[in-house]
């Protein structure tokens, strides 16, 4: 059966600019990044959902704290157990380190930077919160430096915030993993004959396959999950 209309279906079908645009020096960056990240390591992601209830009503009474902070410094007791995760691999040595940097994405105009909070492990989440606000004001107002994004030993990504369920981060070359959190959710949990309503959220590691495998990423976020919990 012949479709009414225009018959001529010869040759391919037109595609008109609409407009053209040059990428950035910043998203240039970030284009030559995630290629580094994707040919230089094996990404694998895993991820697991998490109680947050109790931290949600903790954070919800903390002044100029955020959920997100109470996360970075959850991911830093959990670094301690997990020293593995807290690394760099690159010409083919995979080096563990003392302080936990902790780098968060942020997103401005310009496209995502991820600013590094450094040695978090020594910080109070109090501290933590400071330092992110202020990098986070530096990254809108475009005063950073390059210092500003070097020294990462981990990545953190909250996506959750735009309304994300779940997502694959890509890891931060040369650094080991990274974290992705997704929105909080409400769900039904069952305790005994009871059907309790709780608050969620989902948990997504990336990391490099190359040194170390599933089994440590699932204990990895066992252990999260465990420090998010614990407050």
């Amino acid at each position: 059966m012949t479709p009414s209309g225009d018959s001529n279906n010869d040759g391919p079908a037109p595609r008109t600019i609409h407009e053209e645009r040059s990428l950035s020096p910043m998203r240039k960056t970030i284009a030559r990044r995630l290629h580094e990240s994707y040919t230089s390591a094996v990404h694998v992601t895993v991820s697991r959902s998490v109680a947050v209830t109790q931290l949600v009503a903790v954070a919800a009474e903390a002044e100029d704290v955020s959920l997100t902070d109470y996360l970075i410094c959850a991911l830093s007791e959990t670094l301690t157990r997990h020293p593995e995760f807290n690394a760099t691999f690159e010409d083919g040595a995979h080096r563990l380190y003392e302080e936990h940097n902790v780098g968060v994405a942020v997103d401005i105009e310009a496209g995502l930077v991820t600013p590094v909070i450094p040695d978090v492990g020594r910080k109070t989440v109090e501290e933590v919160a400071t330092v992110r606000h202020q990098l986070t004001e530096r990254m809108n107002a475009g005063e950073y430096t390059m210092d500003d994004f070097r020294g990462g030993t981990i990545t953190i990504s909250n996506l959750g915030v735009l309304g994300v369920d779940s997502f694959t981060p890509v890891i931060n070359p040369p650094e080991v993993a990274i974290v992705g959190i997704g929105r909080i959710t409400d769900r039904l949990r069952k305790e005994g004959s009871e059907s309790v309503e709780q608050k969620a959220l989902t948990l997504d590691l990336s990391f490099d396959h190359r040194v170390v495998d599933g089994a440590d990423a699932a204990r990895f976020l066992e252990t999260l999950s465990e420090e998010i919990s614990s407050y």
